[in-house]
């Protein structure tokens, strides 16, 4: 089976830091490989990988400013396509822009949609669910409008990050600073509860964070560490009392909820979006519809046992079973007779 996996060049895979989908994109790439799988990686020529790269991009365009976002798109996407009759299977991980090639290959193909930044690309997914399989990272995800060929949960490896059986008295928000993550809301409930928060990721809306976050840091009581990767990354998930994930939109996943019960953290998160799909209500954490809630789920977190989040995590996130369900769609999808 030879796959082309088409990665998003917003950063390198896998992100030194931030990067969800890159990161996504990279495990799934390198378990696939583990396993015997003949996997091309399109990505930026700084990616690295176990397969072969193929690149005409250097480097994310959100690493290097002065390249054109559009003008790297165009050309990324045109490489795999251009390159098709290689592969048994193109993979795109990129969002919508590679269905508008997906009618002038041959070749099958798979989209993981890993959320909608609008209902107005929704068009473009319709246009081409004739001619593409598409994933949902979650049930709580998928559009109403569109087919799907599976839902597949995001999957880590287990082994990167160390499970913290204390954790400490401090909560923790670790995420992008944009109202949809609840940075705020992560901040007035420390407050309200008298804990220090520890608080991890990049700045995603800078006016925002000027000023809802900003006047709070104080180095003591709200401590701001900025985007963390590496040992840094496991160590702050896991060394924490719980992560508040107060969000203020239908999340699709959330790549660090299961990261931090991996570690042992448990979660309080807005019963929105996908969350119900991660958290299970008093095992791994709580699901809270208002502020008050979550205020009241600090104080019952003692409640939780942190080896029950990492078991959590073992028994149904990890990369192992994320690849194993992607190639079982893989199969059926090139075993079936195509019209």
């Amino acid at each position: 089976m030879r796959i082309a996996m088409l990665a998003p060049i917003s950063w390198r895979t896998p992100p030194r830091h931030y990067g969800p989908w890159e990161l996504v994109t990279s495990l799934l790439t390198e378990a696939l490989i583990a396993r015997g799988i003949d996997v091309t990686l399109f990505a930026t020529a700084d990616s690295i990988t176990a397969g072969t790269l193929a690149a005409v991009v250097p480097t994310g365009y959100s690493e290097d400013r002065t390249l054109d976002a559009k003008v790297m798109e165009m050309l990324h996407v045109s490489h795999v396509f251009e390159r098709a009759g290689e592969f048994d299977l193109i993979h795109n991980q990129a969002d919508f822009v590679p269905l508008a090639f997906s009618r002038l290959v041959a070749t099958p193909q798979v989209t993981t949609i890993h959320g909608f930044s609008s209902e107005r690309i929704v068009p473009v997914f319709k246009r081409y669910e004739d001619r593409v399989n598409y994933v949902a990272i979650s049930d709580a995800d998928r559009h109403p409008d569109l087919r799907y060929a599976a839902t597949i949960h995001h999957g880590i490896r287990i082994d990167d990050f160390p499970f913290d059986a204390d954790g400490s008295d401090d909560l923790l928000f670790f995420g992008r600073i944009h109202p949809d993550k609840g940075a705020a809301e992560a901040i007035r409930a420390a407050q309200a509860v008298g804990a220090r928060l520890v608080m991890a990721g990049i700045v995603q809306d800078e006016g925002y964070y000027q000023r809802e976050v900003a006047p709070h840091i104080d180095g003591d009581r709200i401590t701001y560490l900025g985007p963390v990767g590496g040992t840094r990354r496991t160590r702050t998930l896991g060394h924490a009392k719980a992560l508040l994930h107060l969000i203020g939109f239908d999340e699709p996943f959330g790549l660090s909820v299961i990261e931090a019960m991996a570690c042992g953290t448990p979660v309080i998160a807005y019963n929105r979006g996908s969350m119900p799909e991660l958290i299970e209500h008093g095992v791994t954490g709580f699901l809270v519809d208002t502020f008050d809630e979550a205020i009241a789920a600090i104080g019952r977190i003692g409640e939780i046992d942190r080896a029950q989040c990492r078991h959590a995590v073992e028994r149904r996130f990890t990369v192992e079973r994320m690849a194993e369900r992607y190639i079982d769609l893989y199969e059926r999808i090139l075993t079936s007779p195509r019209t």
